[in-house]
């Protein structure tokens, strides 16, 4: 019998874990005994865990890390108990470990920086007023070397199942899937692997990690198969027990280094936003992670509309089997966005995927990935935004058959200055690059940006930050996904509490 990656509860169980460390996720409200339905008010959460891997092994890294949280969510009701009040804090991945960061209120960034191979995982908790939308990027600059490059990645809720489509074990490459477990209880990992032929089998043992509480560890892909070399693998982490935030840094010969964040969950249809307009290489990584073959139409959305790219129009998925199909300069000097879709929209088989972009040429040329992602939503945030020529550039897709307007507002900088809004438009099956975005006025430092789906959609967008060094496009993407800052939350219809006296 043909082993298969079984789509798991693990992937529920960790959407619903994702939203907060203590205000879970509740259901609309059920009808009360005479048959009326109970009120219910979308309240803020309460509480907000994030994961940060270790940034670097190089002892010439840089690493800036940059911690928001944008206030009150869209239709949230404030909890006038907790209002004024919160607190967070981003700590080393140890017990004994001092702060890095501690931000003291909504609405204003703040920023830490750290340097050489010995910075450590992070691990925090924002709570209260600081607990809603509460985002943390990490970038990292190498200037030479083999890791040399920029490094970017919004720092992850921790989980129990992660699909990273797009990284190998080949020669030249080195994939270091990076584990941290934030909580007091250990966690046991699972790191299976996918290749053209399915399951790639593992050395006895090394799949199968266990994580101490409050610790880091890291793992070379390659290690799990010694002997098997491929270019294009999907890795899936899953734990038998806890939970963990997961993310594999990539370096590969010639092209740098980056950090591959998680596909979303597998769905027949998947967009894969913002493609730069320079990019000279583009490669998708899919896999179907089922028990049934996908049938994929592939499109790129465009400033002008949605067009299928020539002798790339559609992809065959075997199930259990990683694809890659090579894309090229697919953008030719415009920007897009990669929409997966069923050819045949009866039948939609869950896939992941990502891709691997280059850009540059020759000697100077930089890696990146986008890996598919959910929409925007209500409202989303990246963090870590700069201020100069083409440094933080925008992208914004509406891929379905409905327009959107979209609110994007631009924090204070790290060092001040005051926040700035604007409203786009961007037609349905289009991809709108946005340069430069809005940024503060009159402040300094780096500062978030956050959307708000005002009208239409669904809208899924991402950023890319380009920092050149010595003619090389040094550049890191991130997507922006829904916040998931408040819970439905059903009122009372009566109240059983016994009286005091």
């Amino acid at each position: 019998m043909k082993q298969r990656a079984p789509l798991t509860l693990a992937a529920v169980t960790a959407a619903l874990a994702a939203v907060t460390g203590i205000a879970s996720l509740t259901a609309p409200a059920a009808p009360a005994a005479d048959g009326k339905k109970t009120a219910a008010a979308r309240m803020p959460v309460e509480r907000s865990t994030l994961v940060c891997p270790a940034p670097s092994s190089s002892d010439i890294a840089d690493t800036a890390y940059t911690s928001y949280t944008p206030g009150a969510a869209p239709g949230a009701k404030a909890d006038a108990k907790g209002a004024g009040k919160g607190a967070a804090r981003l700590t080393g991945a140890t017990k004994d470990a001092k702060a890095v960061l501690e931000p003291k209120e909504p609405g204003k960034p703040v920023g830490a920086t750290s340097s050489g191979a010995e910075a450590p995982a992070l691990t925090g908790t924002a709570e209260g007023t600081l607990a809603p939308g509460w985002t943390v990027q990490q970038t990292t600059k190498v200037a030479v070397g083999r890791a040399r490059g920029v490094l970017g990645t919004a720092c992850g809720v921790p989980g129990t199942d992660f699909w990273f489509p797009a990284v190998g074990t080949s020669k030249g490459r080195e994939d270091y899937v990076h584990l941290t477990n934030p909580d007091d209880t250990a966690a046991e990992v699972d790191v299976k692997l996918f290749g053209p032929e399915g399951p790639v089998k593992a050395e006895p043992g090394r799949d199968r990690i266990t994580i101490a509480p409050k610790s880091s560890q890291r793992l070379l892909l390659s290690t799990l198969a010694p002997d098997t070399q491929l270019a294009d693998v999907t890795a899936h982490v899953t734990t038998r027990s806890g939970r963990i935030g997961a993310s594999v840094q990539v370096a590969e010969d010639g092209v740098g280094t980056d950090w591959l964040a998680p596909s979303t969950d597998p769905a027949g249809s998947l967009v894969l936003p913002g493609i730069p307009s320079d990019a000279t290489s583009v490669r998708l990584v899919a896999f179907a992670p089922g028990e049934e073959d996908a049938d994929l139409s592939i499109r790129l959305a465009g400033p002008g509309g949605s067009l299928s790219p020539a002798g790339s129009e559609a992809l065959h998925l075997k199930a259990g089997m990683t694809a890659g199909v090579d894309l090229k300069d697919v953008t030719r000097g415009e920007a897009g966005s990669l929409l997966l879709a069923p050819t045949d929209a009866k039948k939609a088989v869950p896939v992941v995927a990502a891709l691997r972009v280059v850009r540059g040429s020759g000697a100077k040329q930089e890696l990146g990935f986008i890996p598919a992602s959910g929409p925007v939503g209500a409202r989303a945030t990246v963090a870590d935004n700069r201020t100069g020529e083409n440094a933080t550039v925008l992208y914004v897709t509406a891929p379905g058959k409905a327009d959107a307007k979209v609110r994007v507002t631009a924090s204070p900088g790290t060092e001040g200055g005051e926040p700035e809004s604007k409203e786009i438009q961007v037609k349905a099956g289009t991809t709108l690059a946005v340069s430069p975005p809005p940024a503060p006025s009159g402040g300094k430092g780096s500062y978030a940006l956050t959307l708000e789906t005002l009208s239409g959609g669904p809208v899924h967008a991402s950023r890319t930050l380009t920092l050149p060094h010595e003619g090389i496009p040094m550049f890191t993407v991130q997507p922006f996904t829904d916040d998931r800052s408040t819970v439905l939350v059903p009122k009372a219809v009566q109240d059983l509490s016994v009286p005091t006296e």
